[in-house]
């Protein structure tokens, strides 16, 4: 499934409207977590991260796992750093007003999966 796919089926804002989601990028899966040292170890390559955690290193994190963006839960948003260097990496940030228990639902029954499926 493509990035804007996602963006558009499950209403989620861009933050980051700078980097206009790739058209022909598939997003390999998905991956659910606040504890970043689980997302750096379980995280799939070109997967989507659905977080509550906003600060910076879940930026760095994303950039080292090569994540194609990150969904903040709960309408969480970063601060302007966070947001302008997410911007600057290529990673893409949405939020969304559902919490993550739903968002995670709603990539599921779109067909994404986690990394063990």
């Amino acid at each position: 499934m493509k990035l804007a796919e996602i963006a558009r089926k499950l209403e989620l804002e861009n933050l980051t409207p700078e980097i206009t989601p790739d058209d022909e990028r598939e997003v390999a899966g998905g991956h659910v977590s606040d504890l970043l040292s689980d997302v750096l170890a379980h995280a799939p390559r070109s997967g989507v991260l659905v977080t509550v955690q906003v600060h910076t290193n879940v930026v760095a994190v994303a950039l080292h796992t090569e994540l194609a963006a990150i969904i903040f839960a709960s309408d969480r948003r970063p601060d302007e750093n966070t947001r302008a260097k997410a911007a600057e990496e290529g990673i893409a940030l949405y939020t969304s007003r559902q919490p993550a228990f739903d968002i995670v639902g709603r990539l599921y029954a779109l067909g994404l999966r986690g990394p063990n499926e």
